[in-house]
């Protein structure tokens, strides 16, 4: 039987998206070949990543960041732009992806950023990858915005979450969409409790002193959290971002229908919550295998 193409698009979504890098690993094991991938915001991370060929590298170093290592790379800062910098993770990720021109990649790849100056949708589809991750990853008021050529960009989910439009361009056996902005209900449980690492003791005084003050960007229990009577800052953004991008989301597919729709849950993980990378990858694997049976898109 021939090998079946897929034009795959992933959504935005923080660590969430890390989904998506199970949802790619599923259609691979099973005889599909991506030849078109689109993304936005962390979906634009994972597809640059695996358009240039790197996503074992990238597997292999978020699945091993622990929640001290996590924080690490939030170089945090007063601006009012953003209270994270951004340097140091991108730093890592240019290191990742080197620096190669999104034209030159073996699969193509195009990803959306939204211009400050007129709050149009930017789409790239040629020049520097890393440009085009940076500034489509730019969460709004999270991360400082992106300059590129005199212009600032931000997250390009606050237009277009899920950018189905992007693969018009190119035809294949199966238009797949990863969604990690879906409803509530399509939760997956968690099939093992967090164990705290054995390695508390040695954790340097400033960490504990710190353990506190980050939980509400690294929460410890879902359900906890969920369970607040009063709502933060950041809690009340990153709640009105989600729903925002889900609804955006659901117009989105029902104007550009897609073969398979894999929805990972909105409340599967915080947005920073990257030290559960094993997990949610495997959440994304196991969803998109039970997709493609139920479809009968199994490939012998």
């Amino acid at each position: 039987m021939a090998t079946k193409t897929v034009s795959l698009v992933l959504s935005s979504g923080g660590a969430r998206g890390l989904a998506h890098i199970g949802v790619i690993e599923a259609l691979e094991a099973n005889g599909y070949q991506i030849n078109a991938i689109a993304g936005c915001s962390m979906g634009a991370l994972i597809a640059g990543v695996y358009a240039k060929g790197n996503l074992k590298e990238f597997t292999h170093w978020i699945c091993h960041l622990d929640r001290i290592d996590v924080f690490s790379l939030m170089d945090f800062t007063l601006s009012s732009r953003g209270f994270i910098k951004g340097e140091k993770v991108f730093n890592v990720i240019q290191t990742l992806i080197g620096d190669i021109q999104i034209e030159e990649l073996p699969v193509p790849f195009l990803c959306n950023a939204v211009d400050i100056s007129n709050g149009e949708e930017r789409i790239f589809d040629n020049g520097s990858l890393f440009s085009a991750i940076r500034a489509s990853a730019s969460i709004p008021t999270v991360i400082q915005p992106a300059q590129i050529d005199g212009r600032q960009y931000v997250d390009g989910g606050l237009v277009n979450p899920l950018p189905l439009s992007l693969l018009k361009p190119f035809q294949s056996d199966l238009v797949v969409a990863s969604d990690v902005n879906g409803p509530i209900d399509c939760l997956v449980p968690q099939r093992n409790s967090e164990k705290e690492e054995s390695s508390i003791l040695a954790v340097p005084a400033w960490v504990v002193e710190y353990k506190q003050k980050i939980s509400k960007y690294l929460p410890r229990d879902k359900k906890e959290a969920i369970k607040l009577k009063s709502v933060g800052f950041f809690d009340l953004m990153t709640f009105t971002l989600d729903v925002m991008q889900d609804k955006i989301s659901d117009y989105i597919v029902a104007q550009h229908p897609v073969d398979l729709h894999i929805k990972i849950s909105r409340r599967q993980c915080g947005t920073f919550e990257f030290y559960r990378a094993k997990e949610i990858i495997d959440i994304g694997r196991q969803l998109t295998l039970d997709a493609l049976k139920e479809k009968k898109l199994m490939q012998p």
